[in-house]
């Protein structure tokens, strides 16, 4: 269904800093004091049974992307203090974060463990290794990753769960899967491919199972 173009001129725009303190106000003392610049033990613990983040980066032009990335239980790994490591799975193959990093070395990650409504958030500067020592720690079901995004801190603090209470992500009598079409409809809708709706269907059955590592 072809949509008529956004009008804007009705639009209150805000494009000056201290216009958008005034609107939402000074910034909660405990929240502006909330940032640390290497990990607490309790980061360890949450980072250790976490499975899941996501990855935000941008390119030297300031374009965006965010990638999720997900293993068992401590898909972020600990390599010291300042420094943690996410692991590269067999994917898509578009790497389109890590040619990101490549031209801009500032990412941010967004932790998540399912059923908590607080996220913990990690701020720094990446590289991209393609081999280290620490990929043996990091093995799971026999499969190294291809590659590892390596982190070095600058900010890490637990963010506070109201975007997730106002939601109610974690509620299973909220969830409603079933209301969009399956992945293999939309894929057939959305992009140009050869294979029929009967082939997509069975590609992200088991096959698609079968091939995450």
């Amino acid at each position: 269904m072809q949509m008529d173009a956004v009008d804007t001129r009705l639009w209150t725009e805000v494009t000056d800093p201290e216009r958008l303190r005034e609107i939402v106000g000074e910034v909660n003392p405990q929240a502006a004091k909330k940032e640390r610049p290497k990990l607490h033990q309790r980061d360890r613990e949450w980072l250790a049974v976490s499975p899941y983040c996501v990855v935000a980066t941008s390119d030297a032009e300031g374009n965006c992307d965010a990638s999720p990335k997900g293993d068992p239980g401590g898909i972020v790994h600990v390599l010291d203090d300042t420094t943690v490591a996410v692991p590269e799975r067999k994917g898509n193959k578009r790497v389109d974060g890590y040619r990101n990093v490549l031209s801009n070395p500032h990412v941010g990650l967004l932790s998540l463990l399912p059923g908590r409504r607080e996220t913990l958030r990690i701020n720094g500067r990446a590289r991209v290794v393609s081999d280290a020592p620490f990929f043996e720690d990091m093995v799971v079901k026999g499969h190294k990753p291809i590659l590892a995004l390596v982190v070095e801190i600058e900010t890490i603090f637990f963010h506070c769960g109201k975007s997730s209470m106002r939601s109610g992500i974690w509620k299973p009598e909220t969830w409603t899967p079933d209301v969009l079409p399956s992945h293999a409809q939309m894929v057939k809708e959305t992009q140009t491919v050869d294979k029929t709706l009967e082939e997509l269907t069975a590609y992200y059955g088991e096959v698609y199972e079968k091939q995450l590592y």
